[in-house]
């Protein structure tokens, strides 16, 4: 029975992916738009060289994968619609205004940019009430395959600026076609996800702008400044990510209501999730001495930041089933653990019994090892659930933001910004439950599910290491790991977020008279 319920749970994750053109087509769609592959990435919450990849054959998927086929898709009607554009412009070259037929009195179907009539067009709604168009920010009155969006491209351009005094010669869109005219005192827009062409002086950086106005204050201190940037990391940080929500697809739920299992029993006391903190050591190792890694897992937090996050209010629900369209936090029964002589409880270090509540990313993470690639250990028993709709890419562009600040931070040795970027992430992530310090967010089931990320990615790290043949000595928190063994063959070394830098080696065993033991060296 238990060879069935796995292929249940197999066919129950499956869906049908989102189609995409060949590689080489996506490349040609988005330089036929003039637009970089910043600006995709940008748009679409990754980086230019993940942008780049898929134009060179590999594929995105989950949610991601849909985002750019609507993009790749988008961009094949944009272009379409130029076409058709220039083809009524060479028409009318030929043919005077008079001969154009006037609109009847009852010709008032709104028209998509290919002319097309919206009760002809899929997946086009009309909203109610008005929502931020994913192009510009301004508010549509329609919503196109799920985005809100305007239909008319004129609506989303930006206001008209006096046309040069000597504008030169533009250079064409594409070689196998001939480059609209621009017309005179307008701004030439390109269409789909990525919205207007910018250069990228005009790409806010409030980070950047943050930084070198603390040094202007402090007249290039660098402690001061730093000190100063620190002490208003949590204002900062929820003023960014308003800035990158512009446009999201999803609006953020600040202040839902809060079930009491997620409620502190006392004022200083805790709430009755657990986190699945692992802090184990391995009890026995092989005699002799041995020479041990202590292996630190860069950006822990940050990178947890991408995990499913319920949007709306948490909804409860009973039995024994898991939606993966939603996200929350369960109470299960686990099975027993058989493995701790080699890897640590994925549940962490537990003395009671019992039923407990968890997080999403501890559910998926013993999900997963219960399933047929790892069969570690048997599949949880859910007795209940609070849970909301949910998405990976909530906080994703908010994240890309502070990865590429901190990416710039490491490459130019600048510490100032890079210990405001880990203050922005670090409290941000301690605060957005009930907290003093935070007033605008109040997630404390975020607060958990993006800590339980984090210890459910050091915990696949751990066994990554033990399935290239590495000891796994110990594992703690979120972000050591320590091991024997070459493990430069397995991880990449440097302090990028998806590489790990030692923090220091120490020696194990040895001797009976002069026995040595891992300690805890924290900085």
């Amino acid at each position: 029975m238990a060879q069935f319920d796995a292929v249940d749970a197999l066919l129950a994750t499956a869906r049908k992916e989102a189609e995409l053109p060949p590689a080489e087509q996506r490349r040609m769609l988005r330089e036929a738009l003039n637009l970089s592959r910043a600006q995709v990435a940008r748009a679409l919450g990754v980086s230019p060289s993940t942008v780049g990849g898929w134009e060179s054959g590999r594929d995105p998927g989950g949610e991601v994968r849909d985002q750019y086929a609507y993009f790749l898709k988008g961009a094949q009607t944009r272009l379409a619609a130029l076409d058709a554009d220039r083809a009524v412009e060479d028409t009318d070259t030929h043919t005077g205004a008079e001969d154009a037929p006037d609109a009847g009195p009852g010709d008032t179907a709104h028209r998509t940019p290919s002319g097309q009539e919206t009760d002809d067009v899929e997946d086009v709604q009309t909203l109610t009430v008005p929502r931020p168009c994913v192009l510009c920010g301004h508010d549509a009155h329609h919503e196109v395959a799920g985005y809100p969006q305007h239909l008319d491209p004129a609506e989303c351009a930006a206001p008209a600026v006096p046309a040069p005094a000597a504008p030169a010669e533009e250079a064409p869109v594409r070689p196998s076609r001939p480059a609209p005219a621009r017309r005179s005192g307008s701004v030439k827009t390109v269409g789909s996800f990525a919205g207007r062409v910018r250069t990228a002086a005009d790409v806010p950086d409030p980070i950047g702008d943050a930084v070198a106005a603390a040094l202007a204050e402090h007249r290039g201190d660098v402690e001061a400044a730093t000190a100063a940037l620190v002490k208003r990391a949590i204002p900062d940080a929820m003023a960014l990510l308003d800035s990158t929500r512009k446009g999201g697809r999803y609006d953020i739920v600040a202040h839902p209501g809060i079930p009491d299992i997620l409620r502190k029993q006392t004022a200083r006391g805790a709430d009755q999730i657990w986190e699945a903190r692992p802090k184990w050591t391995r009890p026995e190792l092989p005699a002799g001495a041995h020479e041990v890694a202590r292996l630190d897992i860069n950006g822990a937090y940050m990178s947890a930041l991408k995990t499913h996050l319920p949007i709306g209010r948490l909804e409860h629900s009973e039995g024994n089933v898991h939606d993966r369209r939603r996200s929350g936090v369960h109470r299960i029964t686990a099975s027993a653990w058989e493995h701790d002589a080699v890897l640590p409880n994925p549940l962490g270090d537990r003395d009671e019994p019992g039923p407990l509540w968890v997080t999403e990313p501890t559910l998926r993470l013993l999900m997963r090892l219960a399933g047929p690639k790892y069969r570690l250990c048997e599949p949880p028993v859910i007795h209940e659930s609070f849970t909301s709709g949910a998405t990976e890419s909530l906080l994703e562009k908010f994240r890309i933001t502070l990865k590429d600040a901190r990416d710039k931070a490491i490459a130019e040795d600048d510490e100032v910004t890079g210990e405001y970027v880990k203050a922005m992430y670090s409290k941000f992530v301690s605060t957005m439950g009930e907290s003093t310090y935070n007033r605008e967010l109040n997630r404390p089931d975020w607060m958990h599910l993006i800590r339980s990320q984090a210890f459910a990615n050091l915990w696949t790290k751990g066994y990554r290491a033990h399935d290239e043949g590495l000891m796994v000595v110990s594992v703690q928190g979120t972000d050591e790991l320590h091991v024997i063994g070459d493990w430069r063959r397995v991880f990449t070394e440097g302090r990028g977020v998806t590489e790990v830098k030692v923090k220091d080696t120490y020696i194990v065993g040895g001797p009976p008279d002069d026995p040595a033991a891992p300690g805890d060296t924290d900085e």
